[in-house]
């Protein structure tokens, strides 16, 4: 994760040409497109481009999210572009979130040779991946102050999430399943798909703990975000004012969301003292976080040993499969070891430990 992750091998300028040719059809002969570009310090799942579209008396500045071409080796399985594109609509109508505007889905895989969607662009600053926001930068050395003001307002995000209710019918582009079982069941599915030619023992153990740890009572399901955390948000004045990247979204308990924020935090506060950083060890911590969210919604977050387990589980098996497509593109050697696949194997290590 210290290094630009490739995720497509097709070209820009042939890029750009369809994506013309594409919006022509959408809004008319006069309309034309800029120059392509990709992001270069987040998103690692599908493809995302920049660009600028003009027609008429018309100019937006626009991000478009394509599934994955097969030889990219995608990170997920599957990508269900239309949810995205109805979830995060719904998530900005219904329960205010500042998601991006969607303006358009295209299911044809002619046009770009893969489905695609295409939102407005928001401008602000993103804490990065690539390298990881604990490393230095802007919310690194921010103040105290504004680095807590940052976290209370993105844990305040998923409470005006959770706290939303959304029609069956309305979240019916997540499908039927919903609940924490059917959130694991469906975890050990992609593990499985996932782990490729080489099982990973530390993985198998986790889900092992789980099944010795499951919780009395889940609690109720809500819309969860899925892939919560403040790198995939944009902030002015610490403020957000975009919330990305709804590939992940469910309807499961509400510590999904909130063990996946500060477990996230965790992984790269880990991966900076690891080279002898002090990194950001006052924030996102799980008492403060937790803290934050019973006093916006009322309700106490529960099981949370539980469900930062989950989360590293979740998120090893990402970066394992993320370890393999470094592989495969020449980035990284086979280890021999299947377990160091895992990144963070160190802390998942600990945490079945107690």
């Amino acid at each position: 994760m210290t290094d630009q992750m490739r995720t497509s091998t097709r070209d820009l300028e042939e890029l750009r040409e369809q994506v013309a040719g594409w919006l022509r059809g959408r809004v008319g002969a006069s309309a034309s497109v800029s120059e392509l570009s990709r992001p270069t310090t987040n998103g690692m799942s599908s493809e995302t481009l920049f660009f600028t579209a003009t027609w008429g008396e018309g100019r937006t500045r626009c991000v478009a999210r394509l599934a994955p071409a097969g030889e990219a080796v995608p990170v997920f399985p599957s990508y269900d572009l239309r949810a995205q594109f109805e979830i995060m609509r719904l998530a900005r109508e219904k329960a205010g979130i500042p998601a991006p505007r969607a303006l358009w889905f295209e299911p044809d895989p002619g046009p770009l040779g893969t489905p695609f969607l295409v939102m407005e662009r928001a401008e602000g600053e993103v804490p990065p991946d690539v390298m990881p926001y604990t490393f230095g930068g802007w919310l690194c050395d921010a103040a105290p102050e504004d680095q807590r003001r940052l976290q209370d307002a993105g844990v305040g995000i998923l409470a005006a999430l959770h706290q939303t209710s959304f029609t069956r019918e309305e979240l019916a582009p997540l499908g039927t399943a919903a609940g924490l079982r059917a959130h694991v069941e469906a975890a050990y599915a992609y593990y499985e798909w996932a782990h490729g030619e080489r099982r990973i023992p530390l993985l198998e153990r986790a889900f092992d703990w789980l099944e010795s740890h499951w919780p009395a009572d889940p609690g109720p399901d809500v819309l969860c975000w899925g892939d919560a955390r403040i790198g995939n948000m944009m902030f002015q004045d610490f403020t957000p004012v975009a919330v990305l990247d709804w590939e992940m979204a469910a309807v499961g308990p509400r510590e999904l969301d909130l063990s996946w924020m500060i477990f996230l935090h965790r992984f790269f506060q880990d991966l900076t003292v690891a080279i002898d950083l002090p990194g950001m060890p006052g924030f996102m911590r799980r008492d403060d976080v937790c803290r934050t969210y019973r006093k916006i919604t009322g309700y106490e977050p529960r099981d949370m040993d539980f469900y930062e387990m989950y989360a590293a589980l979740r998120h090893g098996i990402i970066m394992a499969r993320v370890w393999q497509r470094r592989i495969h593109f020449g980035e990284q050697p086979v280890p021999d070891d299947p377990d160091d696949l895992v990144l963070h194997r160190a802390t998942i290590e600990r945490l079945l430990t107690g």
